[in-house]
């Protein structure tokens, strides 16, 4: 999604202009979600370029491999430009690596509001190799539909490898669950 389009004198945009058109940017696999509210959006840098205004977006993706990373990074440089950012550099830092706990509130209520059941705290990463589990996690939600805390596991995997998919047993209605990560 695209910033809205305002008029700026050159060498007149500031931090504060990247943020809120790049703030604009949602996540096209969860549109209810901005790129800030995601998280993922990790530092905006404004410049004076040879051309005009320059801004660099540091962007962390959800897991390596993320397949909308790409969409992000188009979606930021077309908001960005429509501002009138003459150089856009979008860069991907990987350290630390994301974590859900970085979802702000208002994304987690964006979550609740759209069905999603929002991910619980990631707890502490390990130093060293990280443990592989084999069998499903077990997690403690409550349904977003009805607040129903009998829930099942359908499928480790929904539609994107971030969700699973659960049902509650009361309404018995199907949802999604943005994992912890």
């Amino acid at each position: 999604m695209a910033a809205t389009s305002h008029a700026v004198r050159p060498g007149s945009l500031t931090r504060a202009d990247a943020e809120a058109a790049a703030g604009t940017v949602v996540d096209p696999e969860m549109p209810m979600l901005t790129l800030v509210d995601l998280g993922v959006l990790r530092e905006v840098t404004v410049e004076e370029a040879p051309a005009g205004a320059a801004v660099t977006v540091a962007l962390t993706p959800t897991y390596s491999g993320c397949p909308a990373m790409a969409t992000m990074r188009d979606d930021l440089v077309r908001a960005l430009t429509e501002v009138g950012f003459d150089e856009v550099r979008v860069q991907v830092r990987l350290s630390p690596p994301w974590t859900s706990d970085w979802i702000t509130a208002a994304g987690r209520e964006a979550l609740r509001a759209h069905r999603l059941s929002p991910p619980g705290p990631a707890g502490p990463r390990p130093d060293g190799p990280v443990p592989l589990r084999l069998t499903a996690t077990r997690r403690r939600l409550v349904c977003p539909r009805c607040g129903a805390e009998e829930t099942e596991l359908t499928s480790e995997y929904g539609p994107t490898a971030c969700t699973a998919l659960y049902r509650c047993t009361v309404c018995r209605e199907p949802f999604e669950h943005l994992k912890e990560i």
